[in-house]
């Protein structure tokens, strides 16, 4: 401990806050953390704990060659090259260690493949060529509990249901903060609060994108997602990177959680925009189908059969077969006799949707998709049986457009050492920033499963490690 408080503080106890802490703890730093709710855990513990690292010990287990090299390479292509490539060489350089300190710790990922972000292993987080979406045991959850015990271990104070108010300066260097109205100094400041994903001022302002979806929009971030550290960033005169970036996952109108709890749309269906056309894998990855939709309107129709609707497993809340029937019988999810009266119902050419039905049925059943090889996208998620034909009347279509809200992308601009930076790009001294908090990992295009979860603990071993060594 300094001589009149921490060496350092950290803001927010998800999980870059939580790698931040123990990092910093096993860097012989004291340590206290801030938590705004009334547990530690954030979105983190909230997700499926997909973790996307690159040369890891689990992919050589499974004989899968890979290198950072190679993965910056990748997430740099497919987020065009807006991003800082320092700052992602040095995430993708560090994620793989910190998958291994996770390891480590305790968070077991098991060396076998894995289908779905929901079976421990290793799956196909994005679209990337080689496999990097390493799934923990117990999910988020139990990297949070990992990681919590980790910090109770090496001697974090943790304070929960507090919020810090403001950040202390002095002779322009961040040294301490302002909580329930009380300040505490520290050699260094991580700021670790989340997204502002429950903030609608904040969205309208940072990622209007979000707020297109109207009522259906849903938000699975954790409720300490409020946008603290964008007002620090006003008050010390930090640069906002990220503006408009965020997740929006493309869901049904009807759904109001996450997939795991409202289920899935069946596997007999068929994605349909205004022309009545089939344009895209209607497995494809989250990491680009948001843009796909995006491109044809913003909003589709998702159009399959009764004895796709009967399919549908018991056990959700939205995707189930009471559910959907409900929602026809209520005239919100179209349906009609024949798929002629169905496009007429939702206004496009008939003989398009016709003609686009026919080809599907021609295809997906017989194991093949010429068009946009989704059979490849259900073999890599473990699918064995071929899709069935969507040929059994009454016809559904329900409208599927980007309205789950994730995760936001614009915060407190970070370098290459989770150092903030100022409007001139140069570093704040003594405040770092690490998880949605700290932008500049998280892109226009999410690059997969584990996206997050992956910048934030990596980002946030590197801004505890580099919080608790600034002032020797």
């Amino acid at each position: 401990m300094t001589g009149d408080g921490f060496d350092v503080i950290v803001i927010g106890g998800g999980g870059a806050g939580l790698a931040a802490a123990v990092t910093a703890a096993e860097e012989g730093a004291s340590v206290l953390l801030f938590e705004s709710e009334r547990e530690l855990g954030g979105s983190t513990q909230l997700s499926a704990g997909l973790f996307t690292a690159a040369g890891t010990s689990v992919q050589a287990a499974l004989g899968i060659e890979d290198t950072p090299e190679r993965f910056f390479q990748h997430y740099m292509d497919l987020n065009q090259w807006l991003l800082a490539p320092g700052l992602i060489s040095a995430f993708c350089e560090h994620a793989g260690p910190t998958l291994e300190w996770l390891i480590g710790l305790g968070v077991e990922v098991p060396a076998k493949v894995s289908a779905n972000a929901h079976m421990p292993g290793l799956c196909q987080a994005g679209v990337e060529d080689v496999w990097r979406g390493h799934v923990p045991k117990d999910q988020g959850y139990g990297l949070v509990q990992v990681l919590a015990k980790a910090a109770r271990d090496r001697g974090v104070e943790v304070v929960l249901n507090t919020r810090v108010q403001r950040l202390l300066t002095e002779d322009g260097r961040v040294c301490g903060v302002v909580a329930d109205d009380l300040g505490v100094r520290a050699g260094a400041v991580v700021v670790a609060s989340g997204g502002f994903a429950h903030d609608r001022e904040l969205l309208a302002r940072y990622y209007p994108a979000a707020l297109r979806a109207g009522e259906d929009l849903f938000v699975v971030a954790a409720e300490g997602s409020r946008g603290d550290h964008l007002r620090f960033a006003e008050a010390v005169g930090a640069s906002v990177a990220g503006d408009g970036w965020g997740l929006m996952l493309p869901t049904a109108y009807f759904q109001r959680l996450h997939h795991w709890q409202s289920g899935f749309p069946p596997k007999s269906r068929v994605y349909v925009d205004a022309s009545g056309r089939r344009f895209m894998d209607e497995d494809a990855s989250y990491a680009v189908s948001t843009g796909i939709i995006e491109a044809h309107g913003g909003s589709v129709w998702a159009v399959f059969d009764e004895r796709a609707r009967r399919s549908l497993p018991p056990g959700y809340v939205h995707w189930d077969a009471d559910h959907v029937a409900a929602e026809a019988d209520a005239g919100r999810t179209v349906r009609a006799a024949t798929l002629a009266g169905l496009a007429a119902e939702i206004g496009v050419p008939g003989e398009t949707l016709e003609a686009t039905v026919r080809r599907w049925n021609d295809q997906l059943p017989h194991g093949r998709d010429d068009d946009f090889q989704r059979h490849r996208t259900l073999a890599n998620k473990g699918s064995r049986q071929n899709p069935e034909p969507i040929d059994e009347a009454p016809f559904y279509a329900a409208r599927v457009l980007p309205a789950e809200l994730v995760c936001t992308h614009a915060g407190l601009e970070i370098n290459a050492g989770a150092a903030v930076l100022d409007e001139r790009g140069e570093v704040i001294p003594g405040l770092f920033a690490a998880g949605e908090a700290g932008a500049g990992v998280l892109g226009q295009r999410y690059v997969g499963g584990g996206n997050a979860v992956a910048g934030a603990l990596t980002m946030g071993r590197i801004a505890g490690r580099n919080a608790a060594t600034t002032q020797r």
